[in-house]
């Protein structure tokens, strides 16, 4: 009891002493170690990136189907390395005196894969898979090794180099050009109609399914046709007839795959999206189409571009219209300046691959505009598809000197310098007119306020 009473005086002290004691926070508890109490295991490592919206320690998995979702890394090793022993030491699959660069070249390719795919940090998509995406990085980081190689080499070269990957290769191309019999008669429209209608209407639904605007796709498209219009003096398959720029390309196949990809983007932003596991999932015909809904997105974002909302957001946008022009100009004169028909396996990969990469480099880009909170740095498959297209302009600038002589039209020199000059007038009748409005009000106010200061004075 007598215990008690000091305890109790002295409380009693430090109240009277201290009356604010009593207002004053209770002192923070100390966390617990791990996440949420509970520990963490050494492969919970965290690769994620700020814009994927992710807390720490914490990978955004499908929890449906969690056991594709476990680290098998060092499985994986096991499995790599033992794929590559085989490969490598057995005779009915190497003969003894045959060509192994090729075979060697392709079990590093798979090799430098296998580790992109296990170690690369995620990306913003995780379906079908976080590592199919990891893996698209890898292709990408590839692909951008071998420009930078192919930089360093002269044309000639570089075209000697295309036989160790088609032996077919490096023998000159007749120049086609699509700029005749330009009347516009029914027979003349059918006999311009091929398979590269349906590939122009393939990739600007895949254009709308990256972009997610129809402003921005409609800007884009006509850019493109008038970027064939200046380079036509070099590259004699962009000279085409008046009604394939404008009927054929712009308002059937352009129009219709921007309309089909516009609806698929619509539909997948009102689609209710309820992820159930396989085990949770009962039948034969709801499992398979479990299993077919995994290559679908786990969610979707609508893009609001907003060019002239302010002066960062045009300032991006036209950024990017010039990128993706030159993403789709590079394609032409890679092909034409190392004698490639348009239908070749590399050009068709490579225009596959910068579909696939843009996917996700188009998402991580917007969230590092619209949200710089969350995204403090720009994402890495933005940043490599970005290098890769830069990497591309260097190598077709250096191997186009001496190719194309003939000089540019002065009609398109006027042209392209009419529409800089819009390109930097507008922000500045948009942006800076009312900028410098505000500041001088401003300074008027200012001034104002410091006259009367002196008069009361």
């Amino acid at each position: 009891m007598a215990h008690e009473a000091e305890n109790t005086s002295s409380t009693s002290q430090v109240e009277e002493s201290d009356p604010d004691a009593l207002l004053s926070p209770p002192p923070d508890a100390r966390p617990e170690p791990g996440l949420n109490g509970n520990p963490v295991r050494w492969y919970d490592a965290d690769r994620t990136e700020s814009y994927t919206r992710i807390a720490p320690f914490q990978e955004l998995h499908d929890t449906s189907i969690e056991f594709f979702y476990k680290p098998i890394t060092l499985t994986a090793l096991g499995f790599g390395l033992a794929a590559l022993s085989y490969v490598a030491m057995t005779q009915d699959v190497l003969e003894e005196g045959r060509d192994k660069r090729r075979v060697g070249a392709y079990a590093a390719v798979v090799s430098f894969l296998m580790f992109s795919m296990i170690q690369f940090r995620d990306g913003p998509f995780i379906r079908p898979h976080p590592a199919f995406w990891r893996a698209i990085l890898g292709i990408n980081l590839l692909y951008e090794l071998a420009l930078v190689f192919l930089l360093f080499q002269d044309l000639n070269s570089a075209r000697r180099m295309m036989t160790l990957l088609d032996p077919s290769l490096n023998r000159p191309l007749p120049e086609k050009s699509y700029a005749e019999h330009c009347e516009l008669t029914p027979q003349n429209i059918w006999d311009s109609i091929d398979i590269f209608c349906l590939a122009h209407a393939l990739g600007w639904f895949g254009k709308a399914m990256i972009l997610r605007d129809y402003w921005f796709c409609w800007i884009l498209s006509i850019a493109f046709e008038f970027a064939e219009y200046s380079l036509q003096h070099q590259l004699a398959n962009f000279a085409e007839c008046w009604w394939d720029h404008w009927i054929l390309d712009v308002l059937v196949c352009n129009w219709l795959g921007t309309y089909l990809g516009m609806k698929t983007c619509q539909y997948l932003e009102v689609k209710p999206y309820e992820w159930r596991g396989l085990r949770q999932t009962r039948g034969l015909r709801s499992k398979a189409r479990r299993v077919l809904s995994q290559f679908s997105p786990h969610d979707w974002t609508a893009f609001k571009w907003e060019g002239t909302a302010s002066f960062l957001h045009y300032v991006i946008v036209v950024l990017l219209l010039a990128v993706f022009l030159a993403a789709e100009l590079n394609p032409f004169y890679l092909k034409s300046l190392l004698w490639m028909e348009p239908d070749h396996p590399i050009v068709i990969l490579r225009l596959a691959g910068v579909f696939l990469c843009a996917l996700p480099a188009v998402r991580e880009l917007y969230q590092y505009i619209n949200n710089p909170r969350k995204a403090k740095r720009m994402g890495q498959h933005v940043w490599l598809l970005l290098a890769t297209i830069l990497t591309e302009l260097l190598v077709i600038t250096k191997w186009g000197k001496g190719q194309f002589t003939e000089p540019l039209p002065l009609y398109v020199r006027w042209a392209w310098m009419i529409g800089g000059i819009l390109l930097v007038l507008y922000p500045a009748i948009r942006f800076g007119v009312p900028s410098v409005r505000k500041y001088v009000g401003k300074q008027k106010q200012k001034r104002k306020g410091k006259g009367k200061g002196k008069k009361v004075q």
